[in-house]
């Protein structure tokens, strides 16, 4: 009878598109419990789940990561400390977005300043619609922060010059994971700029108009109680918002 029940829940798995979440590994636990990390990120690991979000992401030792729009460093410390010595993170501050800054850095360079702890991240201050970095990239991440490429604040961005960038700037068989607010089905774009949210199919089909294959997607941050009407900053659901997380993968040449 055991058999046959773990038999028909693989069968349920198959047909429905369940898939188990991948192994958390030991390396990628370590990085979200570095002492380094400021006390208000790790507060957030609880919603954030990070050690799950990159073990999906696939970042591992000697891993290159490009984290986009990396806000104060909340993934990239834990992105350095995953990848180790031997990885590299970039942190991808788009130049587009400058005059919110007033003048002002980066809030990520604290991180890539901090080189007693981070020696290997870099700060990259440049148009996103023309990235370039030094190395191809084993991993671009952006999360949070998609559904802004539409804004106005962002210009907006001409979102296929971006994905092809970006997909220009992944090594062959690399990844581009997006992480985003979830929006209404059907809304589309409607709701970028009011309540900060993205309606996941236009994202899919965004990014897989630039030459992505879709390898899959993680449910650990899903909420079903989200009602997808508010502000993704309304203190009600501020930090429980319902969201997906995309895996896309450039083609192997």
């Amino acid at each position: 009878m055991k058999s046959a029940i773990g038999f028909a829940a693989v069968l349920a798995a198959v047909v429905f598109g369940a898939a188990a979440a991948p192994p958390v590994p030991p390396y990628t636990t370590a990085a979200v419990a570095d002492k380094a990390r400021p006390a208000e990120d790790t507060a957030r690991d609880a919603d954030r789940k990070p050690a799950e979000m990159i073990a999906f992401a696939g970042i591992k030792p000697g891993s290159v990561v490009v984290d986009v729009v990396p806000g104060k460093g909340y993934f990239t410390r834990i992105f350095a400390k995953a990848v180790g010595p031997s990885g590299h993170v970039y942190a991808y501050f788009p130049s587009e977005i400058d005059s919110m800054l007033k003048g002002k850095p980066p809030s990520v360079s604290a991180v890539a300043n901090d080189t007693a702890n981070y020696p290997n991240v870099t700060l990259i201050h440049a148009p996103l619609s023309k990235m370039q970095i030094p190395q191809e990239a084993d991993v671009i991440w952006t999360s949070q922060n998609y559904h802004d490429f539409h804004d106005s604040f962002f210009g907006p961005a001409d979102i296929a010059v971006v994905n092809k960038a970006i997909y220009d700037a992944l090594k062959p068989g690399g990844v581009y994971v997006v992480l985003d607010h979830v929006a209404q089905a059907g809304s589309g774009l409607r709701d970028t700029e009011t309540l900060h949210r993205i309606d996941p199919a236009t994202v899919k089909k965004e990014v897989l108009a630039a030459g992505f294959v879709f390898e899959g997607e993680d449910n650990s941050l899903r909420n079903s109680t989200d009602p997808h009407t508010k502000n993704v900053f309304d203190p009600s659901i501020r930090g429980k918002t319902d969201q997906f997380i995309y895996k896309f993968r450039k083609p192997a040449r």
